[in-house]
């Protein structure tokens, strides 16, 4: 006995690529056991096509994201998490299969949204701590998102989806994007990685003098779009007063993300918007305002910063190991930890601070 499946939305994205591809036929990849079944990959296929403009790279685009078949969720207006994944890496000429640990890398992606439910828009930046490409000699550490330039949003039998193109950065385009906006360092660059391809061996936009003053007088003129910033070693200790000693409440921080939260403060407070700090158990929302002060309630700390205090704050937010108090908020303590950067093997391979 056998049931016909019915694969609307894998047809749907098929007939999107016919578009642009014709007839050539992709590598593809399909997963042999679901991962509802404990597979390990949850992506049911990863297709790969040649592309030869705006130079030689492989095209690879996603399959599992959103609804292939029968409808399931109860959303209408969109399949599954609404988007599927792309990926533009540049090829050899003489290169006939894609390389694996790009599809790793995508599987990778699947897994994080699989498990934590967060998707990816376009603007979204993802730190990857080491090379997108493991062993490889490239300054590529993180991850942006973009619409794919081909590939418009379309309407399936199951809803919408958008393809979000996965685009490879450097630690400090990064930076750029967190203290500006991700999408208007990726169009200040575009001249030279036209398309959003990914090449392993490429250096830093910012290296670039017109792109280095472009990206400095976006964040003076409109400051960070970064609202919130999740911070691994990001603590809160509730100071002990008494008769004969006094410890002050205290905020901690790792060294690696002391100095992009300094930055992103400035971006933010001065433009009179506020940022939020998520860390495992705690969450420190820094606000503007004309009287600085701190408030506890349960697991959220609130900081209100005049200017007088983002400066002084500023001055001690270094990706040092330190601990310091702040004469504008009488008892509030900061202590900056050292960062213990790891392989995946979990052996310790920098220390910041």
């Amino acid at each position: 006995m056998s049931e016909e499946v019915n694969a609307f939305g894998w047809d749907a994205i098929d007939q999107e690529l016919l578009k642009i591809y014709g007839e050539q036929e992709p590598k593809h990849y399909g997963t042999i056991l679901p991962y509802s079944l404990g597979g390990e990959d949850p992506l049911q296929g990863i297709s790969a096509y040649k592309s030869e403009s705006p130079v030689p790279h492989w095209h690879f685009v996603t399959y599992g994201f959103s609804e292939l078949y029968e409808k399931e969720s109860e959303d209408a207006d969109y399949s599954g998490f609404g988007f599927e994944l792309t990926f533009r890496l540049a090829r050899n000429e003489d290169e006939e299969e894609p390389p694996a640990w790009a599809l790793n890398l995508l599987q990778n992606m699947g897994r994080y949204v699989f498990n934590s439910g967060n998707v990816f828009k376009s603007g979204d930046y993802l730190d990857a701590n080491g090379p997108i490409c493991l062993d490889a000699d490239t300054l590529l550490t993180a991850l942006a998102f973009t619409l794919d330039p081909e590939l418009p949003a379309i309407d399936t039998p199951n809803g919408q989806l958008e393809f979000i193109q996965m685009v490879g950065i450097t630690g400090d385009e990064l930076e750029a994007m967190q203290i500006w906006n991700t999408l208007g360092v990726l169009n200040a660059g575009v001249e030279f990685i036209p398309s959003y391809v990914t090449d392993l061996s490429r250096t830093s936009l910012l290296q670039i003098p017109s792109i280095a003053e472009a990206v400095e007088r976006g964040m003076e003129e409109e400051g960070s779009n970064t609202g919130y910033l999740f911070v691994d070693q990001l603590a809160w200790e509730q100071g002990k007063k008494g008769w004969f000693s006094k410890h002050l409440d205290k905020v901690m921080l790792g060294a690696k993300q002391a100095g992009i939260i300094d930055k992103l403060l400035r971006g933010r407070i001065l433009k009179g918007k506020s940022l939020i700090l998520v860390g495992r158990e705690i969450r420190v929302v820094f606000e503007p305002g004309e009287k600085s002060e701190y408030s506890v309630e349960e697991q959220d700390v609130t900081i209100t910063l005049n200017e007088k205090a983002l400066i002084e704050l500023s001055q001690s937010l270094k990706p040092q190991e330190s601990e310091f108090e702040l004469a504008s908020i009488p008892g509030l303590s900061f202590q900056i930890v050292k960062t213990y950067l790891k392989d995946q093997e979990g052996n310790v391979v920098e220390t910041i601070g």
